[in-house]
């Protein structure tokens, strides 16, 4: 199966405008992510979609692969699909393009994890939550899952909710990176916003509200988002430390 890696970036985040050319200790943010993605031995190409001429120069200036796309798509997952129709391919793995340590390791875990269940259109990857900060943090999604590992429900509040005093239970945060099999993804940038990512704002909610399973796999590790330039500094400071 030929695997295609989609990083979409655009400039104008309302919170961080250029964000995706932001310098991460040197190098653009969206060339470290680049970087990190092409790593993961599951992807046979990544590629870089955006609608801003500014990033597509900085992607080439350092040997990235560009795929112009229309600066009417409404999100990422939009961007995916398009190069997706236009390439031939059997998965495609959507990167967010704010990510910078994301790891090789999950790339591959989500990738294999599709693969190994021919009846799933979608997976992604969750990890647990060790702090009460995030959990109380409506910015970090949670998950909850069957014993299957399909999505059960994403929320940006507190689930499960612990009733009882005495009684725990692990709690997971969603990371944003998705796979989905290519008719999948075609299909679903079709299908209208449904009632629960209205009110969410989480666009995965459409596929489960449509009826269709998302896998849910565990890792180990997390990733640290840039989402403005103050966490610039934060995530330099983890490379820092990061043999």
């Amino acid at each position: 199966m030929k695997t295609l890696g989609v990083i979409p970036a655009r400039y104008g985040a309302q919170r961080f405008p250029g964000k995706p050319l932001a310098l991460i200790a040197g190098k653009p943010l969206v060339q470290r992510v680049y970087e990190q993605a092409r790593k993961a031995s599951r992807l046979d190409v990544v590629v870089v979609a955006t609608d801003d001429q500014r990033i597509a120069a900085a992607v080439r200036q350092f040997g990235g692969e560009v795929a112009m796309t229309s600066p009417d798509c409404p999100s990422g997952t939009d961007r995916a699909a398009e190069v997706a129709r236009q390439r031939d391919c059997d998965l495609i793995v959507n990167i967010q393009g704010d990510e910078p340590l994301l790891r090789p390791e999950m790339i591959n875990q989500l990738v294999d994890g599709l693969v190994a269940d021919p009846g799933c259109a979608m997976a992604t990857l969750a990890h647990k939550i060790e702090t009460t900060a995030a959990l109380a943090n409506p910015n970090i999604v949670k998950v909850v899952f069957a014993a299957t590992g399909n999505a059960l429900y994403f929320s940006r509040h507190l689930i499960p909710y612990v009733r009882d005093t005495g009684t725990t239970a692990a709690h997971f945060k969603h990371l944003g990176i998705y796979a989905y099999r290519r008719e999948f993804l075609l299909k679903f940038v079709t299908m209208p916003q449904s009632s629960l990512e209205k009110a969410e704002k989480l666009e995965q909610l459409r596929a489960l509200e449509n009826g269709f399973a998302i896998k849910v796999l565990v890792t180990p590790h997390d990733s640290v988002g840039v989402d403005t330039p103050e966490d610039v500094k934060l995530v330099e400071e983890i490379l820092r430390k990061t043999p």
